[in-house]
């Protein structure tokens, strides 16, 4: 069972994820598209134990959203209206308590197709503490949600063509509701939306390979995830995403199943399942560098071929 220790600032809980990447950053494999130190750092932090498991209607989610809005400013995003946020509120079944529901969104203007959208999300939410035991979600999916930084970071120094949405849903362990909440209540016009990228558990396997689902629904995606295939570092595969396949279709269960539900086509990155998903042991030190860096890079791969299309 893991003790939890006592909660710190956010402040002071940065710079301490800060200092321990400082002293590992020589196992920290380089990338030529992103920070992968700040990546890493990213992921660090947010599957800390201080986040409490990042629950959420449990109180250490205030520290999880103070990190996800600095980390939105620090990448230079955009706001779509007053701020990040975009709330709602619910309740337990059958429990009189009320809780927000926080997803926050950022915008990147496209350059030559600027009213059209890519949507790029993670969910930050996990399950948080049971009996006492704290259950960190480092892939599932502080891996997702640093990887959207990371993206961002990319993005903004090599400016795509059509707008980029990013998002970091909440309540997704709670049936999806903070991406069903966002497709309810879109900050620009539906038809606007040609894709949604979304990815959930994408640090760690140990087969190299990263799984893209959206194809069997969507086969005019196929050859653009062909093009990145071939010069992935991951062994990128395509499937899961068949409705014969039963729990093994991953289509509704993620949160591209809202956009999916809304007639948005979408491509999901995901690992499949290991040994410590939905446990406790799902801690940093089981994310795998090396795989998660070359996922990420393989993803942003993925838009760039995905960006400079003409999807409909």
């Amino acid at each position: 069972m893991r003790i939890t220790r006592q909660l710190f600032s956010l402040v002071i809980l940065t710079a301490v994820a800060s200092a321990v990447v400082g002293q590992t950053a020589a196992k920290i494999p380089e990338s030529k598209l992103f920070d992968a130190a700040k990546l890493i750092e990213d992921v660090r932090v947010l599957s800390a134990d201080e986040m409490q498991g990042r629950a959420t209607e449990q109180p250490a989610i205030t520290k999880v959203r103070d990190y996800l809005r600095n980390r939105f400013t620090e990448v230079d995003l955009s706001p779509i209206g007053p701020g990040f946020e975009q709330k709602l509120r619910m309740s337990q079944l059958g429990n009189p308590h009320y809780f927000d529901v926080v997803n926050f969104v950022g915008l990147l203007k496209g350059q030559k197709n600027p009213d059209r959208y890519l949507v790029v999300t993670a969910h930050y939410d996990h399950l948080g503490v049971r009996d006492g035991v704290v259950f960190n979600g480092a892939d599932d999916n502080a891996s997702g949600t640093a990887a959207l930084f990371a993206i961002a970071s990319y993005f903004k120094k090599h400016k795509p063509e059509h707008s980029l949405i990013f998002v970091a849903f909440d309540a997704e362990e709670r049936g999806l509701t903070g991406s069903r909440h966002f497709v309810r209540n879109l900050p620009v016009p539906k038809e606007s939306i040609v894709l949604n990228v979304n990815m959930d558990m994408i640090g760690r396997n140990d087969k190299n390979e990263l799984y893209a689902a959206g194809t069997f629904s969507y086969p005019q995606l196929k050859r653009f995830l062909e093009n990145v295939q071939a010069k992935a570092g991951v062994k990128l595969l395509l499937g899961h995403d068949d409705p014969k396949l039963g729990r093994d279709d991953w289509t509704g269960q993620s949160d591209q199943g809202a956009f999916h539900a809304a007639k948005i086509p979408f491509i999901y990155f995901g690992v499949e399942d290991h040994p410590d998903y939905h446990k406790p042991s799902d801690d940093f030190a089981n994310i795998q560098p090396d795989f998660y860096v070359k996922a990420v890079e393989t993803v942003i791969a993925a838009l760039k071929e995905l960006d400079k299309a003409t999807l409909k």
